[in-house]
């Protein structure tokens, strides 16, 4: 893959362009901070009076409604939540795209399974930061940068890549590094971490491993340090240096119980279960269990209550008191 850095992406794609971002949670509150400071012209577009609208004031913005924003922007840039993005690209987004203009997103979900479905006069890009949206503005103005992915998904004026890559550039990831894609891997690589390894497994994996210390009668508080605590620590060392620098890390007690151990828990039977999750999502069938699913959220938040009632979040909120985190 080729990577590019600043020296190598100009800025001429947004000259004299209004990028109007959509939305002002993590990542549009980031990206339009980092771009006005690269002197790129950001208009935001929010829902009137929310506590979106309330926070950009105070950043020195003048928002203004999806609809204006989407208007008067370039680049509509589309940084909410993907459940509502169809909707509000009908509704609010949509009658504004008029021939020349460029669509923007930062997650391929609802290009790559066809949610949205701009005209095609206009271009559809992607550029999607490899970082919470906190962590990009902090490493920003620290004058770092976080990776990202660039994607073109409709190329009508023939100049979408440059436009991706200037937007990168704008927010600061061209500093750490730029790596362009298709919206097809950014979304079904993201979508396969998120569940199997950086969210639903990370979180399994410590629940698991809790309730297997607690029912064989170890404290629970001594069953949080050592499942879920030091995950952190461990992650930050891979994170630094690899799993080599993290193995060098750890005891020899650690390194050799992990090597030997590891395997046996995380086993074929689980990369089996990787496989078929990667299947769902290639195929189509988790977006209609999710995005394509009126009951959903009913399910999610169902599940949000459930997680927050286990005995490792009662044993994390007592411990994390305990030592001021």
């Amino acid at each position: 893959m080729k990577v590019y850095y600043d020296q190598d992406i100009s800025m001429s794609p947004l000259e004299d362009k209004i990028v109007a971002v959509i939305g002002y949670g993590s990542q549009g509150r980031a990206q339009a901070l980092n771009m006005r400071d690269s002197g790129v012209k950001v208009v935001v577009g929010l829902r009137e009076g929310g506590s979106s609208w309330r926070r950009a004031l105070e950043d020195g913005f003048k928002p203004l409604t999806i609809e204006e924003a989407a208007e008067k922007g370039d680049i509509i840039h589309i940084l909410i939540p993907d459940p509502e993005q169809p909707s509000v690209y009908q509704r609010q987004i949509k009658k504004a795209l008029k021939t020349g203009k460029t669509l923007g997103f930062s997650h391929g979900y609802n290009i790559h399974y066809k949610t949205i479905a701009p005209p095609p006069d206009v271009d559809v890009v992607l550029m999607a930061p490899k970082a919470p949206g906190p962590r990009m503005r902090e490493l920003y103005i620290q004058g770092k940068g976080v990776p990202a992915l660039v994607a073109v998904g409709q190329n009508a004026s023939g100049r979408g890549l440059d436009t991706a890559l200037a937007m990168a550039k704008a927010v600061g990831c061209s500093r750490a590094g730029v790596i362009e894609t298709t919206f097809k891997d950014e979304t079904e690589t993201d979508l396969f971490g998120e569940q199997t390894v950086l969210v639903g497994g990370v979180m399994e994996l410590i629940r698991n491993g809790f309730e297997v210390l607690v029912n064989n009668g170890y404290p629970p508080e001594l069953a949080y340090f050592e499942v879920c605590n030091e995950m952190k620590l461990i992650v930050d060392l891979i994170y630094e240096g690899g799993m080599t620098k993290m193995l060098k890390s750890v005891s020899d007690t650690a390194k050799y119980g992990g090597l030997t151990v590891g395997p046996k828990v995380i086993d074929s039977h689980v990369r089996r279960n990787m496989e078929e999750v990667l299947q769902k999502i290639r195929s189509g069938e988790f977006v209609e269990s999710w995005t394509g699913n009126p009951k959903a959220y009913e399910t999610l938040e169902q599940l949000m209550k459930k997680m927050a009632e286990h005995p490792l979040e009662k044993v994390g909120e007592r411990i994390r008191k305990m030592a001021n985190i």
